[in-house]
């Protein structure tokens, strides 16, 4: 069995036994618990008692014959979907997890993203806002490293309700833009490009403020900075230039 597909597993919540039995299943298809064992070389009691355990949760599906029962793993596509709704129910409770922390122990967190996937994971964390974001952005410049922005990114973030105010430079792309917002939930405002050509990207969002440097992709990078002081400030700041580009 690989390894890789092993600690996959494991990383979405299947023990380390139960992993191995999952992979075993879909070599097997439908078997009894002492060629599970056998396949895996775990104890017999063991894999019994731990495919049990899986049908409980879903998992596994079990089949009575004259010879005993006999246990069948579920589709991947089943795991992946349990996946993500687990990670989606972590999101949602991430401020309610949060207001469990003594204020104390809220201290400010900064991480560094490197090249374009680690840009890609900035994007991902945004995609978790429980809040309206707000951003700064040259229109032109995301798309350019990232041809299917609109249909992977903004798809989804329109998908999750996520509502977005933006300031960007007036070119064309920008009027491009700017003329969709209706239906890819935002409101952008433009400005003169010659005066306000930006090359990084800047969004505001919960207690968090993400920036994206477009330099070149070799050297391309991005920060989250996590602080509810940091975040208020940066959001005044946004308040103060949305006033200024409504007045064109």
């Amino acid at each position: 069995m690989a390894k890789d597909l092993l600690r996959i597993l494991e990383s979405v919540g299947l023990s380390d036994a139960q992993a191995a039995l999952y992979v075993a299943g879909l070599q097997l298809s439908s078997a009894p618990a002492s060629e599970y064992a056998k396949a895996t070389g775990i104890n017999r009691i063991t894999a019994y008692n731990t495919l049990e355990e899986m049908v409980h949760q879903g998992r596994f599906t079990l089949v009575k014959k004259v010879r005993g029962k006999w246990y069948a793993p579920v589709a991947p596509e089943y795991l992946a979907v349990d996946a993500r709704k687990n990670a989606d129910a972590l999101d949602r409770s991430l401020p309610e997890l949060r207001s469990l922390q003594g204020t104390k122990e809220r201290k400010p967190h900064v991480r560094f993203f490197e090249g374009w996937d680690g840009v890609r994971r900035i994007y991902d964390d945004t995609l978790a806002a429980r809040s309206e974001i707000l951003n700064f952005a040259n229109s032109a410049v995301v798309r350019k490293y990232w041809p299917n922005y609109d249909e992977a990114y903004v798809a989804e973030r329109v998908k999750r309700g996520i509502h977005l105010r933006g300031i960007a430079p007036d070119d064309v792309m920008g009027r491009r833009v700017h003329g969709e917002d209706k239906k890819k939930l935002r409101e952008i405002r433009l400005v003169p490009a010659k005066d306000f050509d930006f090359t990084n990207e800047i969004n505001i969002y919960d207690h968090k403020v993400a920036i994206c440097s477009f330099a070149s992709s070799p050297q391309m990078f991005g920060v989250i900075i996590e602080s509810k002081e940091v975040a208020e400030t940066q959001r005044q700041i946004f308040e103060m230039a949305w006033r200024y580009a409504g007045r064109k």
